[in-house]
């Protein structure tokens, strides 16, 4: 979950880890047992992700990045369009006949999303910003994950300040609830 370094590399490493557990989803059998929890095990990842980007990562980028606010915005309703996903994947069971499209039109979306992501707007928030502001961003990310939700809550605020004052409580919640059900101890 935490990675170090700056922003974007802190960043790049989670995208990594997504990438990988991808890909250990797509290498399981249709039936397979693993896949639950797989799927739970990224959905946590993703979420924090998300919920650290949208409380530094695209204010930054809105402050620093010529054209950031429209940039922030595209980023910020992708994300909406995974986190429904994901809460739609986290209501159906595995044998669900729309589990499986349902995952991958979700795994397309974030694919895409990343390799955007890593295209466009990293490079422009590396030109854009100091390497200090950079190491900054990548520790208040690093925190901002520590305690971010591990559940989608696509109603829930996703722009300062709201988020930022809401995303711990919602976080605090998911991991007692995680830790009861046994989601995520993989």
């Amino acid at each position: 979950m935490g990675h170090g370094g700056n922003v974007i590399e802190e960043l790049m490493a989670d995208h990594r880890e997504v990438e990988q557990l991808f890909s250990r989803i797509e290498a399981l059998t249709t039936g397979s047992s693993e896949l639950r929890g797989l799927v739970d095990e990224v959905t946590i990842e993703l979420v924090r992700h998300s919920v650290a980007e949208e409380q530094y990562l695209y204010p930054a980028v809105r402050e620093h990045v010529e054209g950031g606010a429209e940039i922030a915005d595209k980023e910020i309703a992708e994300h909406a369009v995974a986190e429904k996903l994901m809460k739609h994947l986290e209501q159906m069971r595995v044998d669900d006949a729309e589990f499986h499209p349902t995952l991958q039109q979700m795994m397309d979306h974030v694919n895409a999303h990343i390799r955007d992501e890593e295209a466009q707007l990293f490079p422009l928030l590396r030109q854009a910003c100091t390497a200090e502001a950079l190491e900054d961003l990548g520790d208040k990310i690093r925190r901002a994950k520590a305690m971010a939700p591990t559940r989608p809550h696509p109603s829930a605020p996703d722009t300062p300040p709201a988020n930022k004052l809401l995303a711990p409580g919602a976080g605090l919640v998911d991991r007692v609830r995680d830790f009861v059900t046994g989601r995520g101890g993989s």
